[in-house]
């Protein structure tokens, strides 16, 4: 069955970095276009990042974008998001998504905050 496990979240503080990974398995990752999306406490979700099957075309969310790198090693199954300059607002649960039927895992939590 289809599996996304994000890992790589935490506590960081403002202007600080971190890296998320997705580790997918259950079908075809390279098959699939992949997105980056998160969901802050009481509002909708927000697609942050897009990223076509080969890798060759990314798109961002005017919010984030500058700051973070999305990133795909298919021989690896796995999707990154690479995220600098952290701010406040990017407090977070950040998924990871499969973009034909929105096919997602448990989410990690990004908390920036000093």
């Amino acid at each position: 069955q289809v599996q996304l496990v994000e890992s790589g979240g935490g506590l960081v503080e403002p202007g600080g970095s971190l890296r998320l990974s997705c580790a997918a398995s259950g079908f075809t990752f390279s098959s699939y276009a992949m997105s980056w999306v998160r969901q802050a406490p009481g509002k909708e979700i927000e697609r942050v990042s897009y990223i076509s099957m080969g890798g060759g075309r990314t798109s961002y969310a005017d919010s984030v974008k500058g700051r973070f790198t999305i990133s795909r090693d298919n021989a690896k199954n796995t999707l990154y998001l690479e995220m600098n300059s952290l701010k406040p607002e990017d407090t977070a649960v950040y998924y990871c998504r499969r973009e034909r039927d929105n096919a997602r895992g448990q989410g990690t939590q990004v908390t920036v905050s000093s």
